[in-house]
């Protein structure tokens, strides 16, 4: 598979995410990790029963039936158990960075782990056709899949990828007639995958259609108000009202991890807006047409710009356009 197969995912909360799919040659270097771990342990348990049936008198039988039970919870045991703590991570997967997912993206569950683990018998362990089902099967999906992804309606996601140079996301930007407001939130409820949807909403703002974007964005700013307080001041737009949760967000942990007395201004920053330019009105009805608007005139990806703007103007300044 290539290294930057991606797989676009519908959450439950009908967001398209774009997940990179892990590589053929990183999970077969996982399955080798495992397979070492799996089969030390193999002969550990093999001695231990083999000093036992020694030392007891076992007969022939009794013998072949603890060395079958310590293969099959080796084999099929060790990956269900690795991947139902770890929620999708066995030792292997953890070292090449790799997790098992649902098919939606969500975290693997045990049901999940356990139809993986009983399908190695099939993938891995069917004589004589010894890794060739789970070697087809993953080259012929688009995700990679092998049987027993198939069967419990699983993938597995690259999570750790190397370090790309200029790869690092840009923090949104934080709206300035929102600033002294979003100091004051309380963040310690606002989830990672709430502001993983935030971001990728914001993200792609400028290729949705007004209805989807208005209605989308409702339902994100809801989960978000749910999480988060106080509440906007009223007559914010969606997008407004999330790029500040996140910006704020994105201080705090940033500050957190910065010494003390360190700026987290670079020299050039943008100068602050003029004083005289318009603040918001609490209630005033700011609208969608005025935020479209604002985004045109600033050159978002996929608008147009407008000819002869000037940097001076109100707009431009404060973001948003109060009617007149």
């Amino acid at each position: 598979m290539d290294g930057d197969n991606v797989a676009e995912v519908v959450t439950g909360e009908a967001v398209v995410l774009e997940v990179p799919c892990a590589r053929f040659p990183s999970r077969v270097i996982a399955l080798f990790i495992d397979l070492v771990i799996q089969f030390v342990l193999i002969g550990i348990l093999l001695g231990i029963v083999g000093a036992s049936a020694g030392g007891s008198g076992l007969d022939a039988a009794a013998v072949a039936a603890l060395v079958l039970t310590v293969l099959v919870l080796v084999l099929i045991g060790y990956p269900i158990t690795w991947e139902t703590a770890t929620r999708g991570r066995s030792p292997g997967k953890f070292a090449l960075g790799l997790r098992v997912v649902g098919d939606d993206g969500s975290p693997e569950r045990f049901r999940q782990a356990l139809v993986r683990g009983l399908a190695t018998v099939v993938d891995f362990w069917f004589p004589p056709f010894f890794g060739v089902p789970a070697l087809v099967c993953s080259l012929l999906s688009d995700r990679g899949k092998r049987l027993g992804d198939v069967f419990a309606g699983t993938f597995v996601i690259q999570q750790r990828l190397p370090a790309r140079r200029g790869a690092a996301a840009q923090p949104p930007a934080m709206p300035p007639e929102l600033a002294a407001w979003a100091s004051g939130l309380e963040l310690s409820g606002l989830t990672d995958a709430s502001a993983a949807m935030a971001r990728r909403y914001l993200a792609r703002l400028a290729e949705l259609t007004p209805d989807a974007r208005a209605e989308l964005g409702e339902r994100i700013a809801a989960t978000v108000r749910g999480q988060v307080g106080p509440p906007p001041p009223p007559g914010t737009p969606v997008p407004a009202y999330l790029g500040a949760v996140l910006a704020e967000r994105h201080r705090r942990e940033h500050a957190r991890l910065m010494p003390p007395g360190w700026s987290p201004v670079p020299a050039s920053a943008p100068a602050p807006a003029p004083a005289s330019a318009p603040a918001p009105v609490p209630g005033t009805a700011w609208t969608w047409a005025a935020w479209e608007g604002e985004g045109a005139r600033q050159g978002l990806p996929g608008e147009p710009s407008e000819p002869g703007a000037s940097a001076e103007q109100p707009a431009r300044a404060t973001g948003f356009v109060p009617p007149q």
